[in-house]
């Protein structure tokens, strides 16, 4: 298995043609933890520094050298520390990959002392246009992907920090069907917290055109363009309902859900949001409730500096600092 990738799935040529539907579309649009209820001016150490390019100029580095890790992931020689016990995986969003989707948050998060690896997943290798297949099958390789950086790091456990399909149901699955809990036994799940970025958890209806195309029943036409991701991401979908009989969550995992009331394709935003069940929690995040004039949306919520913070304190909720909030812009970020 490459380090850069999670594996070879066998390649459809369709699938490339998310460039004309889903990479095109975000393009376009390119309670909360201790401390992070309101903004402060009280100096804090090592915010993210967001840049204007940041976004495009990761955009075209994903489309050159879609098999490229972001900066500062897929360290196989890196060793957890006491303070950062537990491994970070990224998971990226729909038709995105990990080089275009993490390049931000990536090596800042390992500056901060994290053991940070992101694989790409759910697509053909050597295609910028990753998470289009069925999502089952892209969480069953999501758990090859984790217990590989459980054997190489030496941990018990790893935390998910995911944007979109990447914070939603592709994690979801693999926590409820593909052994990255045990609800029966909680200290032996092999995921402690899932952090969301603007998550499809309940689907989404792309602001009303995914709700057009399945009432007119369009969503395996479309599917048969862009990936089967599609489908199973709209409202209702077979897999939507799957995943929420009997909860949204799974026992002994810290859910953190990061949403904008910008977001275009995981909409209406609420349904980024999640209910803790037995043994689980939750804290749903509208970040502009945090940060007012965060503008972001979906695809540039992986590139807000405010939100960056909002997952650090997530990682380690003891240690958690008040949000320095700064300006951060659609598609750009900040």
């Amino acid at each position: 298995m490459s380090d850069r990738k999670v594996s070879r799935s066998r390649s459809n040529p369709r699938r490339s043609r998310w460039a004309a539907v889903c990479a095109g579309a975000a393009l376009s649009l390119t309670a909360g933890l201790p401390g992070d209820a309101a903004a402060s001016d009280t100096p804090s150490p090592s915010r993210p520094l967001g840049q204007v390019l940041d976004v495009s100029a990761a955009v075209a580095g994903g489309l050159r050298n879609p098999d490229a890790p972001p900066a500062g992931a897929n360290d196989w020689d890196c060793r957890p520390t006491r303070r950062h016990p537990r491994p970070v995986v990224l998971l990226h969003g729909s038709a995105g990959n990990a080089f275009n989707n993490w390049s931000m948050l990536s090596p800042w998060l390992k500056r901060e002392g994290y053991c940070v690896f992101a694989p790409n997943y759910g697509g053909p290798p050597g295609s910028p246009f990753q998470a289009t297949g069925p999502i089952p099958e892209s969480a069953r390789q999501v758990a090859r992907y984790v217990d590989r950086v459980l054997k190489a790091t030496g941990s018990r456990q790893v935390d998910l920090v995911g944007h979109s399909q990447g914070g939603g149901p592709t994690p979801r699955w693999y926590l409820r069907f593909e052994g990255g809990t045990d609800p029966a036994h909680p200290k032996r799940n092999k995921v402690r917290s899932l952090i969301a970025l603007a998550p499809s958890n309940h689907g989404g209806n792309v602001s009303g055109v995914g709700t057009l195309i399945t009432k007119l029943g369009l969503n395996p036409t479309v599917s048969a363009v862009v990936g089967q991701a599609w489908s199973d991401q709209m409202v209702g979908s077979a897999v939507n309902r799957k995943l929420d009989r009997g909860g949204d969550t799974q026992p002994g995992v810290r859910y953190t859900v990061i949403a904008t009331r910008y977001d275009e394709f995981a909409t209406p935003y609420r349904n980024n949001f999640l209910t803790a069940g037995p043994g689980a929690t939750v804290r749903n995040i509208l970040i502009q409730r945090i940060c007012p004039q965060d503008m972001s949306e979906h695809l540039s919520l992986a590139y807000d500096t405010n939100a960056a913070q909002l997952v650090r304190n997530a990682l380690d909720p003891a240690h958690a600092r008040p949000v320095r909030c700064g300006l951060s812009l659609p598609v750009l970020g900040g």
